[in-house]
């Protein structure tokens, strides 16, 4: 489904910044710990809101097309 891979591509992109910006800062401290946290919990807070709500979405286009095909009431 086509939410789905936008899902995984928004999710694939901020994991990959976020795993350039673990490396930065293990290797020079670019910046302060508590701002690298509120980062973290950030990009997490990202990653599981956006594939929950294409979960949510395809579920929901999932039932609608099998109430319209009458395989549910």
């Amino acid at each position: 489904m086509k939410v789905m891979k936008v899902a995984s591509i928004i999710s694939g992109l901020v994991f990959a910044v976020y795993a350039i910006l673990l490396l930065v800062q293990v290797w020079s401290e670019a910046m302060s710990w508590t701002v690298f946290m509120k980062l973290t919990v950030t990009a997490a807070v990202i990653i599981v809101v956006t594939f929950g709500l294409a979960m949510l979405y395809r579920e929901y286009i999932e039932e609608k097309s099998m109430r319209d095909d009458k395989y549910i009431d």
